[in-house]
């Protein structure tokens, strides 16, 4: 998994890119609580533009940030969904509390 962070007026927007599922979880698990404990932010948002494939572990790996997120005060977004992530959030039902902007 590859990631990049940026920093701007309060929005921390993260980049992934490539799969996020049982082998990238922990460390992209790891990349994200680290952004989340050493900046301060209002609104995180997930850019999935470069991210091909996601599976259940990803729906973990999303369901802990969110619910770390919200206990700091802070709002986890997404975008760049792709078709295929797509549907793992309508199924799983992600959009119900990570919203796509």
């Amino acid at each position: 998994m590859e990631f990049k962070r940026e920093l701007q007026k309060g929005v921390m927007t993260v980049t992934l890119g490539g799969e996020l599922d049982e082998k990238s979880a922990r460390e992209t698990r790891e990349y994200l609580d680290d952004s989340i404990k050493r900046y301060r932010f209002e609104r995180m948002i997930l850019d999935f533009s470069n991210v091909e494939f996601m599976d259940s572990t990803g729906i973990g790996v999303l369901l802990g940030r969110y619910n770390l997120l919200k206990s700091v005060g802070a709002e986890l977004c997404v975008t760049g969904i792709k078709p295929q992530i797509d549907k793992v959030f309508r199924v799983s039902g992600l959009y119900q509390i990570i919203k796509a902007v």
